[in-house]
Protein backbone atom coordinates (compact mmCIF):
# COMPACT_ATOMS: atom_id res chain seq x y z
CA UNK A 1 0.00 0.00 0.00
CA UNK A 2 1.11 3.86 -0.97
CA UNK A 3 1.82 6.09 1.50
CA UNK A 4 -0.88 8.57 2.29
CA UNK A 5 -0.62 12.19 0.54
CA UNK A 6 0.91 14.57 3.72
CA UNK A 7 -2.43 16.25 3.67
CA UNK A 8 -4.09 13.53 5.28
CA UNK A 9 -1.81 13.05 8.44
CA UNK A 10 -0.77 17.07 8.41
CA UNK A 11 -2.85 18.72 11.22
CA UNK A 12 -4.60 21.51 9.76
CA UNK A 13 -7.56 23.84 9.39
CA UNK A 14 -10.88 21.98 8.80
CA UNK A 15 -12.01 21.99 5.02
CA UNK A 16 -8.28 23.54 4.17
CA UNK A 17 -7.64 20.37 1.52
CA UNK A 18 -10.86 19.60 0.58
CA UNK A 19 -12.31 16.62 -1.49
CA UNK A 20 -15.69 17.22 -3.33
CA UNK A 21 -17.98 14.49 -5.44
CA UNK A 22 -21.48 14.44 -6.65
CA UNK A 23 -24.68 12.33 -4.64
CA UNK A 24 -27.92 11.85 -6.27
CA UNK A 25 -30.19 12.47 -7.76
CA UNK A 26 -33.11 12.95 -5.34
CA UNK A 27 -36.64 14.05 -6.45
CA UNK A 28 -38.05 16.94 -4.82
CA UNK A 29 -41.81 18.30 -5.13
CA UNK A 30 -42.88 21.79 -6.13
CA UNK A 31 -45.74 22.07 -3.65
CA UNK A 32 -47.53 23.28 -7.33
CA UNK A 33 -50.83 21.40 -8.32
CA UNK A 34 -50.12 19.49 -11.68
CA UNK A 35 -46.12 20.10 -11.72
CA UNK A 36 -44.05 17.14 -11.78
CA UNK A 37 -41.24 16.49 -9.37
CA UNK A 38 -37.67 17.77 -10.67
CA UNK A 39 -34.38 16.24 -10.01
CA UNK A 40 -31.55 18.02 -7.28
CA UNK A 41 -28.59 16.53 -6.14
CA UNK A 42 -26.02 16.88 -3.25
CA UNK A 43 -22.44 18.26 -3.32
CA UNK A 44 -20.53 16.22 -0.75
CA UNK A 45 -17.63 18.03 0.18
CA UNK A 46 -15.08 16.09 2.71
CA UNK A 47 -12.36 17.60 4.79
CA UNK A 48 -8.79 15.64 3.91
CA UNK A 49 -7.47 16.05 8.03
CA UNK A 50 -10.59 15.67 9.95
CA UNK A 51 -13.06 13.74 7.50
CA UNK A 52 -15.93 16.31 8.31
CA UNK A 53 -18.66 16.28 5.80
CA UNK A 54 -20.55 18.84 4.04
CA UNK A 55 -23.64 18.53 2.12
CA UNK A 56 -25.05 20.95 0.22
CA UNK A 57 -28.13 20.76 -2.84
CA UNK A 58 -26.80 21.25 -5.96
CA UNK A 59 -30.52 21.94 -8.41
CA UNK A 60 -28.58 20.54 -11.30
CA UNK A 61 -25.18 19.99 -13.07
CA UNK A 62 -24.94 23.49 -14.75
CA UNK A 63 -21.54 25.02 -13.68
CA UNK A 64 -23.71 28.12 -12.23
CA UNK A 65 -24.98 26.00 -9.92
CA UNK A 66 -21.93 24.38 -9.21
CA UNK A 67 -19.96 27.40 -8.65
CA UNK A 68 -22.80 28.71 -6.23
CA UNK A 69 -22.78 25.49 -4.35
CA UNK A 70 -19.02 26.22 -3.82
CA UNK A 71 -19.53 29.49 -2.67
CA UNK A 72 -22.05 28.23 -0.01
CA UNK A 73 -19.60 25.80 1.02
CA UNK A 74 -17.05 28.47 1.49
CA UNK A 75 -19.26 30.84 3.45
CA UNK A 76 -19.54 28.53 5.78
CA UNK A 77 -16.55 26.45 5.79
CA UNK A 78 -13.80 29.48 5.14
CA UNK A 79 -12.09 29.53 2.11
CA UNK A 80 -9.88 26.23 0.97
CA UNK A 81 -6.14 25.78 0.35
CA UNK A 82 -7.01 22.92 -2.18
CA UNK A 83 -9.90 21.14 -3.69
CA UNK A 84 -9.32 18.22 -5.01
CA UNK A 85 -12.12 15.84 -7.18
CA UNK A 86 -13.12 13.14 -9.87
CA UNK A 87 -11.11 13.45 -13.22
CA UNK A 88 -14.18 13.31 -15.82
CA UNK A 89 -13.38 10.11 -17.52
CA UNK A 90 -14.08 8.55 -13.95
CA UNK A 91 -17.62 9.20 -15.15
CA UNK A 92 -17.52 7.17 -18.50
CA UNK A 93 -19.74 4.16 -18.57
CA UNK A 94 -22.16 4.89 -15.46
CA UNK A 95 -26.10 6.21 -15.55
CA UNK A 96 -27.82 8.85 -17.84
CA UNK A 97 -27.32 11.11 -15.08
CA UNK A 98 -23.17 10.67 -14.04
CA UNK A 99 -23.19 11.04 -18.12
CA UNK A 100 -24.36 14.55 -17.89
CA UNK A 101 -22.46 15.46 -14.93
CA UNK A 102 -19.44 14.23 -17.33
CA UNK A 103 -20.34 16.35 -20.38
CA UNK A 104 -20.84 19.20 -17.74
CA UNK A 105 -17.15 18.76 -16.44
CA UNK A 106 -15.67 17.77 -19.83
CA UNK A 107 -16.74 21.39 -21.46
CA UNK A 108 -13.72 23.28 -21.66
CA UNK A 109 -16.04 26.54 -20.66
CA UNK A 110 -17.35 24.61 -17.26
CA UNK A 111 -13.26 24.20 -16.83
CA UNK A 112 -12.37 27.42 -16.94
CA UNK A 113 -15.36 29.04 -15.18
CA UNK A 114 -14.35 26.54 -12.42
CA UNK A 115 -10.33 27.49 -12.68
CA UNK A 116 -11.01 31.29 -12.64
CA UNK A 117 -13.18 31.45 -9.53
CA UNK A 118 -10.82 29.29 -7.51
CA UNK A 119 -8.20 31.36 -8.62
CA UNK A 120 -9.53 34.37 -7.66
CA UNK A 121 -10.62 33.07 -4.22
CA UNK A 122 -6.82 31.63 -4.22
CA UNK A 123 -7.94 27.94 -3.98
CA UNK A 124 -5.85 25.45 -5.77
CA UNK A 125 -8.00 22.86 -8.14
CA UNK A 126 -6.83 19.42 -8.53
CA UNK A 127 -7.55 16.25 -10.14
CA UNK A 128 -6.72 12.63 -9.49
CA UNK A 129 -5.26 10.29 -12.15
CA UNK A 130 -7.82 9.43 -15.12
CA UNK A 131 -9.43 6.10 -14.19
CA UNK A 132 -8.09 5.66 -10.82
CA UNK A 133 -10.54 6.01 -8.56
CA UNK A 134 -9.16 4.44 -5.47
CA UNK A 135 -7.48 7.81 -5.28
CA UNK A 136 -10.89 9.49 -4.67
CA UNK A 137 -11.45 6.60 -1.94
CA UNK A 138 -12.18 8.90 0.77
CA UNK A 139 -14.94 11.30 -0.58
CA UNK A 140 -16.19 7.88 -2.28
CA UNK A 141 -16.88 6.66 1.36
CA UNK A 142 -18.52 9.94 2.64
CA UNK A 143 -21.03 9.82 -0.81
CA UNK A 144 -21.88 6.07 0.84
CA UNK A 145 -22.67 6.99 4.09
CA UNK A 146 -24.22 10.49 2.59
CA UNK A 147 -26.76 7.90 0.33
CA UNK A 148 -27.03 5.29 3.46
CA UNK A 149 -28.89 8.15 5.91
CA UNK A 150 -30.48 9.71 3.05
CA UNK A 151 -31.90 6.39 2.20
CA UNK A 152 -33.13 5.09 5.30
CA UNK A 153 -34.20 9.30 6.20
CA UNK A 154 -36.45 9.40 2.82
CA UNK A 155 -37.28 6.41 1.48
CA UNK A 156 -39.72 6.36 -1.44
CA UNK A 157 -41.31 9.65 -0.32
CA UNK A 158 -41.11 12.82 -2.08
CA UNK A 159 -39.68 15.80 -0.37
CA UNK A 160 -40.16 19.34 -0.85
CA UNK A 161 -37.14 21.42 -1.22
CA UNK A 162 -36.97 22.60 2.99
CA UNK A 163 -37.81 19.20 4.13
CA UNK A 164 -34.98 17.43 1.95
CA UNK A 165 -32.66 20.60 2.97
CA UNK A 166 -33.57 19.55 7.13
CA UNK A 167 -32.91 16.20 6.11
CA UNK A 168 -29.58 16.57 4.55
CA UNK A 169 -28.44 18.46 7.64
CA UNK A 170 -29.66 15.99 10.12
CA UNK A 171 -27.75 13.49 7.89
CA UNK A 172 -24.56 15.45 7.98
CA UNK A 173 -24.64 16.21 11.86
CA UNK A 174 -25.16 11.97 12.18
CA UNK A 175 -21.83 11.84 9.59
CA UNK A 176 -19.63 14.66 11.40
CA UNK A 177 -20.54 12.42 14.77
CA UNK A 178 -19.07 9.46 13.91
CA UNK A 179 -16.16 8.14 15.80
CA UNK A 180 -12.90 8.34 14.33
CA UNK A 181 -10.93 6.16 16.58
CA UNK A 182 -11.99 2.93 18.02
CA UNK A 183 -14.25 3.15 21.18
CA UNK A 184 -12.84 1.37 24.04
CA UNK A 185 -14.85 -0.62 26.50
CA UNK A 186 -13.47 0.96 29.56
CA UNK A 187 -16.27 3.09 31.15
CA UNK A 188 -13.57 5.51 32.42
CA UNK A 189 -12.21 6.02 28.93
CA UNK A 190 -12.79 9.52 26.82
CA UNK A 191 -15.07 10.00 24.22
CA UNK A 192 -14.52 8.62 20.89
CA UNK A 193 -12.72 11.33 19.03
CA UNK A 194 -15.36 12.40 16.29
CA UNK A 195 -14.95 15.32 12.94
CA UNK A 196 -17.54 17.36 15.22
CA UNK A 197 -15.02 17.95 18.08
CA UNK A 198 -12.94 19.92 15.44
CA UNK A 199 -15.86 21.88 14.07
CA UNK A 200 -17.38 22.94 17.32
CA UNK A 201 -15.71 21.20 19.86
CA UNK A 202 -18.09 18.15 20.92
CA UNK A 203 -19.76 15.42 18.61
CA UNK A 204 -23.21 17.51 16.74
CA UNK A 205 -25.03 15.10 18.59
CA UNK A 206 -24.20 15.14 22.21
CA UNK A 207 -26.02 17.27 25.10
CA UNK A 208 -24.20 20.25 25.98
CA UNK A 209 -22.48 20.26 29.50
CA UNK A 210 -22.55 23.45 31.36
CA UNK A 211 -20.17 26.41 30.69
CA UNK A 212 -16.98 27.05 32.35
CA UNK A 213 -15.57 30.48 32.72
CA UNK A 214 -11.89 28.86 33.70
CA UNK A 215 -10.22 26.14 33.85
CA UNK A 216 -8.31 24.42 36.49
CA UNK A 217 -5.29 26.09 36.34
CA UNK A 218 -6.94 29.58 36.50
CA UNK A 219 -6.19 30.24 32.03
CA UNK A 220 -8.43 32.58 30.66
CA UNK A 221 -11.73 31.59 28.45
CA UNK A 222 -10.00 31.88 25.16
CA UNK A 223 -6.41 29.88 26.58
CA UNK A 224 -8.87 27.68 27.93
CA UNK A 225 -10.93 26.82 24.67
CA UNK A 226 -6.98 26.88 22.59
CA UNK A 227 -5.89 24.33 25.13
CA UNK A 228 -9.27 21.76 24.32
CA UNK A 229 -8.79 22.26 20.68
CA UNK A 230 -4.75 21.10 21.56
CA UNK A 231 -6.00 18.38 23.18
CA UNK A 232 -8.73 17.26 20.56
CA UNK A 233 -5.12 17.47 17.83
CA UNK A 234 -3.17 15.12 20.21
CA UNK A 235 -5.62 12.53 20.30
CA UNK A 236 -5.96 12.81 16.21
CA UNK A 237 -2.11 12.38 16.13
CA UNK A 238 -1.72 9.54 19.03
CA UNK A 239 -5.27 7.50 18.30
CA UNK A 240 -6.33 8.28 14.38
CA UNK A 241 -2.98 8.45 12.82
CA UNK A 242 -1.93 4.71 14.22
CA UNK A 243 -5.17 3.71 13.17
CA UNK A 244 -4.10 5.54 9.49
CA UNK A 245 -0.89 3.74 9.31
CA UNK A 246 -1.57 0.23 9.54
CA UNK A 247 -1.11 -0.96 5.62
CA UNK A 248 -3.90 -4.56 5.91
CA UNK A 249 -2.95 -5.50 2.45
CA UNK A 250 -0.11 -5.68 -0.33
CA UNK A 251 2.05 -6.11 2.57
CA UNK A 252 3.89 -10.01 1.07
CA UNK A 253 5.94 -10.07 -2.04
CA UNK A 254 3.97 -11.72 -5.02
CA UNK A 255 5.85 -13.15 -8.40
CA UNK A 256 5.23 -10.87 -11.11
CA UNK A 257 3.65 -12.99 -14.87
CA UNK A 258 5.92 -14.43 -16.27
CA UNK A 259 6.34 -16.05 -19.68
CA UNK A 260 4.01 -19.33 -20.31
CA UNK A 261 1.97 -19.04 -16.95
CA UNK A 262 -1.63 -19.34 -17.68
CA UNK A 263 -3.72 -16.24 -17.07
CA UNK A 264 -7.51 -15.16 -17.88
CA UNK A 265 -8.26 -12.57 -20.17
CA UNK A 266 -11.37 -10.51 -19.58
Amino acid sequence: MGALPASRVTASYPFETTGVDYCGPLSVTQRIRGRSPIKVYIAVFICFTTKAVHLEIAPDLTTAAFIATLKRFIARRGKCRVIVSDNATNFIGANRELRELLQSFKAQAHIERVEDFCRNEGIEWKFIPPRSPHFGGLWESAVKLAKYHLRRAIGINVLSHDELHTVICQAEAIINSRPLTPISSDPNDLRPLTPGHFLIGRSLLTIPEPSTTASSTMLGRYQHVQYIQQQFWHRWQQDYLKELQKRSKWNTASPNIEVNDLVLLK
